[in-house]
């Protein structure tokens, strides 16, 4: 086993956000290779996402995001646990990620749970939110987004609701 230095728990927990000891810990199953410590990270988060999807979300922040001189805007909803980790600039973010996300790729739906409009189908998954590539980085979905996000706060996160107004439709 390779020895596990301060500089890469440093670098890891720089690229991730990810806690000093959950780095520590995918370093050493990763052998030190740090890009193979980001995904065995990424896994974990979604398994820790999965873990805590049944939990409460009472708290969070409804996010506003205004685009084009005004001609787009958006009011998101997002939902935490508690008021403590919705104050956090991680979770902050997050929402201002989606409302612009929103804004951007006009989804009918948050996902595949929800109820679609008989044309929508005829778009494909870009149409639900959740599975839309990240407009800031494409190899991220918007459910990796925010499961990277409930990984680094520790708490279950769901997009509760959205309205997007667009001028002249």
């Amino acid at each position: 086993m390779a020895e596990i230095t301060l500089d890469q728990i440093k670098e890891l927990r720089e690229a991730s956000g990810a806690g000093v000891m959950d780095c520590k810990r995918a370093l050493e199953a990763s052998d030190g290779n740090v890009d193979k410590a980001i995904r065995f990270l990424a896994e974990q988060g979604l398994a820790n996402a999965e873990k805590k999807a049944h939990r409460e979300t009472a708290q969070g922040i409804v996010q506003s995001y205004i685009h084009g001189g005004g001609r787009i805007g958006v009011i998101v909803e997002v939902n935490c646990e508690t008021d403590f980790v919705a104050r956090t600039p991680d979770f902050q973010n997050l929402a201002r990620d989606i409302a612009m996300q929103i804004a951007a790729m006009n989804p009918l739906a948050i996902s595949d749970d929800d109820e679609l409009p008989a044309d929508a189908k005829l778009r494909g998954d870009e149409v639900i939110l959740l599975k839309q590539s990240f407009i800031k980085d494409a190899g991220k979905s918007i459910r990796d987004l925010v499961n990277e996000t409930i990984g680094k706060t520790g708490e279950n996160i769901v997009i509760k609701r959205f309205t997007r107004y667009e001028l002249g439709t």
